[in-house]
């Protein structure tokens, strides 16, 4: 069996799993305390908080795929630790607006903008990795 090693991969995948943790502990402290065992309960901050955590996980899977992709294949080093990191930012600060009520919009805003921005580095990063 091969030896693989990806360390940028591998603490990516660390910073945005603790991420994950605290948006999943924050929506299932939330359950508890106010009995919500399905859905919101027509509750807008559980929606919210319930809303950050469904887009962590359609966000967070593909770009820690694209990253080990490239990191696989030889991808620039630097180019990958420096979209891992912004990608990171941005699910940080995606978090935030969502797990902080009263927290400004522009934390959502910079968080997605910082995401796209990094997800779409990561796409051509593995494309001129590939075509190499």
């Amino acid at each position: 069996m091969a030896d693989f090693t990806l360390p940028i991969t591998s603490l990516a995948a660390v910073a945005t799993g603790v991420i994950y943790l605290i948006l999943t502990w924050r929506v299932i402290r939330m359950r508890r305390a106010d009995g919500i065992v399905l859905g919101d309960n027509g509750d807008r901050i559980m929606e919210k908080r319930i809303r950050g955590h469904a887009n962590a996980a359609e966000q967070m899977p593909m770009a820690l795929i694209v990253m080990a992709l490239t990191e696989l294949q030889g991808g620039n080093g630097m180019a990958l630790a420096i979209l891992a990191a912004l990608f990171t930012l941005g699910r940080a600060l995606h978090a935030i607006y969502f797990t902080r009520h009263g927290t400004h919009w522009r934390f959502r805003m910079w968080g997605m903008s910082a995401t796209l921005i990094a997800q779409a580095g990561l796409l051509v990063l593995l494309t001129v990795t590939a075509r190499t």
